[in-house]
């Protein structure tokens, strides 16, 4: 290691250090924009993972959707029988089908009514992989009965307090229905919380639907079956009034929904460009007033034979300094902030160490663009300045 690579760090921090308030504001800025950072990439994470749980869930090869269906919370309802028309392809093991639509549910405390989704499901097959939805499947037979999500939002904690010790009657879509047990499953930015019942208990509630109709067609193939020959197959056998997709394409297609045609994901976008500007903006501050006021300094390494490049290097190893020393108070401010709003409104705000990486190598690229712009004026840095 030569000794012009052995002084460029030392003499980065020792810079840095020199004036300890300016060196505490940089740090302080840096580290609120670090934690813009991470919110935003917790509430982007959040969107869609939030907004795709019950897809994961579904137990299903394939899935029969309506092309008019946009997202999951407001399927479009199409023939039942094109789920039925899957048994005649080969490969094919069983089908099912999935109802889905939101409903108004009143709060008999307060007369306030909320949007929950009402899910339907034929009780004597297993189209959800949720163990409490199995073991509540005797009693979601039983009329105007439904269980309940324990994760749905606050506002509706008083029915998850009252299902904690019991059945609760409750209004739900202008029907008196009866909640009995829970299931953990969890809200989205849509969803408020998910309620599970029977088909026929689904209809009670949504009467403007009809027994023919469904939301989600879900397929089964057998042990070894081509998935992508049966679904060709399953597309040319049935009209366009449904789509043919694989669970990783419905998830796909709901994740594209959410980033790209509704205006949260275009928010969070700009969120996070303004963040990363908020922090860009004050390492540059910070080290162009830093090599201003070192220049005859910088000019006197010029004299001694250190290069432009090496200077710039010194002033790149003091933005990602800055970088590292902002971005671990900005970590634990962070996670505090996901324990709280997880909490708070019951999204999947989870910080993995894949996201801490994320948001160190983005502070860190943000930090050196700073400060490759901050380090021009070393440039012109002349060693003649230096003769009085």
């Amino acid at each position: 290691m030569s000794l012009r690579t052995t002084l460029a760090v030392p003499l980065a921090w020792r810079q840095l250090r020199h004036e300890p308030g300016r060196l505490a504001a940089a740090l302080a800025g840096i580290a609120f924009a670090v934690v813009l950072v991470f919110m935003q990439f917790g509430f982007n994470a959040a969107l869609f993972e939030s907004n795709v749980r019950i897809h994961s869930r579904l137990v299903a090869d394939l899935v029969l959707v309506s092309p008019r269906t946009t997202h999951f919370a407001a399927a479009w309802s199409f023939p039942r029988r094109r789920v039925y028309q899957a048994l005649g392809i080969e490969g094919v093991r069983s089908v099912a089908f999935l109802r889905v639509g939101m409903v108004p549910l009143k709060d008999p405390a307060t007369g306030v009514m909320r949007d929950v989704l009402a899910v339907g499901i034929d009780p004597t097959t297993r189209v959800l992989d949720l163990p409490e939805i199995d073991a509540s499947l005797g009693r979601i037979r039983r009329h105007d009965t439904f269980v309940f999500d324990r994760a749905a939002r606050p506002e509706l904690a008083p029915t998850t307090i009252a299902l904690e010790h019991g059945p609760t009657t409750r209004e739900l879509g202008h029907r008196r229905a009866t909640l009995d047990g829970l299931f953990t499953l969890g809200t989205s930015f849509g969803i408020d919380a998910v309620l599970v019942g029977s088909d026929t208990n689904f209809l009670r509630v949504l009467p403007t639907r009809t027994p023919a109709q469904a939301e989600l067609g879900l397929v089964r193939l057998t042990p070894g079956a081509n998935a992508g020959a049966v679904r060709a197959a399953l597309r040319a056998a049935v009209p366009d009034d449904v789509e043919v997709l694989t669970k990783p394409e419905l998830i796909a297609r709901e994740k594209t929904y959410w980033r790209e045609i509704t205006p949260i994901g275009y928010v969070i976008s700009v969120s996070l460009t303004m963040a990363w500007v908020v922090g860009a903006v004050f390492v540059y501050q910070v080290l162009y007033t830093n090599v201003a006021s070192n220049l005859a300094s910088y000019a006197t390494l010029k004299a001694m034979g250190f290069s432009d490049a090496w200077l710039f290097g010194v002033v790149v190893q003091q933005a990602v300094i800055l970088a590292v020393l902002a971005f671990l108070p900005g970590l634990g401010v962070a996670a505090y902030l996901y324990r709280t709003a997880g909490a708070a409104t019951r999204l999947p705000m989870e910080l993995t160490l894949g996201t801490a990486v994320r948001v160190l190598g983005f502070t860190v690229a943000m930090c050196a663009a700073a400060g490759t712009l901050a380090a021009r004026p070393v440039r012109h840095a002349d060693p003649a300045d230096l003769v009085v």
